[in-house]
């Protein structure tokens, strides 16, 4: 009896510690990461990005918290740049239910069919791209995305960001070595 009660809450557990962000990473294979210790944000590339001012401050935050967990500082003469871009779109999902009996399948009339409903839902999905650049060369060499729904709760912002960054940035540096 008290496995059933603690089913619904392992349930409950589960379904909330799933993420909706999907992440992915590309990255020069020539290039050696171990010798990127510092960074700095690349200016005139964050200018450009079309977001609000405060959510670009939360974003570079975000990074130069995660960056600094991984060793690296910040400088005035960078080993790396670091470059942002973002992207959005909205979403519809349309789902219909249909309720029902009768025999048969196929289209055609039906007389025992009792309704349905149409249910349409909006949201906005959200694409963060971190650009690492070699500040000597000026060379894209590693490049993380996320996806995933946007929200316009500021708390919930806050906690999105930082868990887009930190889900990207987990990628960095590359595990893969050279073939």
């Amino acid at each position: 009896m008290k496995t059933l009660k603690i089913l619904p809450l392992l349930f409950l557990f589960l379904l909330s510690s799933c993420s909706s962000v999907r992440v992915y990473s590309d990255f020069d294979s020539r290039a050696d990461f171990t010798q990127y210790k510092t960074f700095a944000f690349h200016k005139k590339g964050i200018d450009r990005v079309q977001i609000s001012e405060l959510d670009k401050k939360r974003i570079l935050h975000a990074i130069d918290n995660e960056l600094t967990k991984k060793g690296m500082t910040k400088s005035e003469n960078p080993d790396l740049l670091v470059n942002i871009f973002t992207k959005e779109r909205e979403q519809v999902d349309v789902n219909q239910f249909n309720m029902g009996w009768g025999y048969g399948w196929g289209w055609g009339w039906n007389p025992y069919f009792w309704g349905g409903n149409t249910y349409t839902t909006r949201s906005t999905q959200g694409t963060l791209y971190i650009d690492l650049i070699d500040a000597k060369k000026k060379e894209l060499i590693w490049q993380g995305e996320a996806i995933g729904t946007l929200t316009e709760n500021r708390r919930e912002k806050e906690q999105q960001i930082n868990e887009f960054v930190a889900k990207i940035l987990e990628q960095y540096p590359p595990n893969e070595t050279k073939k």
